[in-house]
């Protein structure tokens, strides 16, 4: 609206410029008047989309802001795996942090986590590799392949495994609990190898270095499916600590270098020509 609005003002004062120059300096006959007009609408026209170009590069980029806009997009081979969304500011409220938890909401008809996962993590949330275990959840699009004998997919966690110390499947912290969340099918996701070990950990590892400080952080994951898909697109993640230090909020392309999938079902195939930069992620703070 505010972009409208100075488009309008830009028009009657362009035109108003035009329309007096053309009264002060006349036109003496029919052919004459004729030109001028055309002059005149020429300059108004050649004005208005300058100012518009002008206005467009002033305005922030701001990126996909809601799920379904996200859902939507298609990678390209060799662009960015990482979407900045909402101009890499978090739509997380601070003051929300108000206990120790993880909320994780309930797989869908199609047994997928379509809805986001959100946890309030404090300090003693950190956990080491050392009581990890074989996982054995299938998620929605689970269809395994190796290349050069290593695994393409992933079961891809939502809220990482080293930022749920204690964490029960109820989402409660209990003390007792001594290892991160395992194999919660509520947090699990088909992933891509690429996405989940060489991007995701990025973002993963601001979060840690936050509750290492001792600050209390709000971080949501959400894996994005398009449609009746079993495959996710990708993945948001958004995170803001109560001082607000640590604030982002991205959308990783869940793809892998050299593989198309077929994310209506999670089949892959071959594909070399498929390239995926390593690319340095945005800032997380502001």
């Amino acid at each position: 609206m505010k972009k409208f609005i100075a488009v309008v003002a830009i028009v009657f004062v362009l035109a108003g410029f035009g329309l007096g120059k053309f009264n002060f300096e006349g036109a003496s006959t029919a052919s004459n008047a004729s030109d001028s007009v055309k002059n005149m609408i020429g300059n108004v026209t050649n004005g208005i989309q300058q100012a518009v170009s002008g206005i467009n590069s002033a305005l922030p980029d701001r990126g996909p802001s809601t799920s379904s806009n996200l859902a939507s997009l298609s990678y390209r081979s060799g662009s960015s795996v990482v979407i900045t969304v909402n101009n890499n500011q978090s739509t997380l409220n601070p003051a929300d942090w108000k206990g120790n938890k993880v909320i994780y909401s309930n797989l869908d008809s199609l047994n997928r986590t379509s809805q986001p996962n959100t946890g309030y993590l404090e300090e003693r949330n950190l956990a080491g590799d050392t009581l990890r275990v074989r996982q054995i959840v299938k998620p929605s699009g689970w269809h395994q392949k190796f290349s050069n004998g290593e695994a393409i997919l992933n079961r891809g966690h939502l809220i990482a495994y080293s930022l749920s110390k204690g964490i029960a499947y109820t989402g409660q912290y209990n003390p007792d609990l001594q290892s991160g969340d395992q194999n919660n099918p509520k947090n699990l996701f088909t992933q891509t190898a690429f996405s989940n070990q060489e991007i995701q950990t990025i973002y993963e590892s601001k979060v840690r270095e936050a509750l290492k400080q001792g600050k209390k952080v709000i971080y949501q994951a959400q894996a994005i499916f398009n449609g009746n898909d079993l495959m996710a697109k990708g993945v948001q993640l958004q995170a803001v600590s109560t001082d607000r230090s640590l604030n982002f909020n991205v959308f990783i392309f869940n793809v892998q270098p050299g593989f198309q999938f077929n994310y209506a079902n999670g089949t892959s195939r071959v594909d070399r020509s498929m390239t995926v930069p390593k690319a340095d992620a945005p800032h997380a703070n502001n």
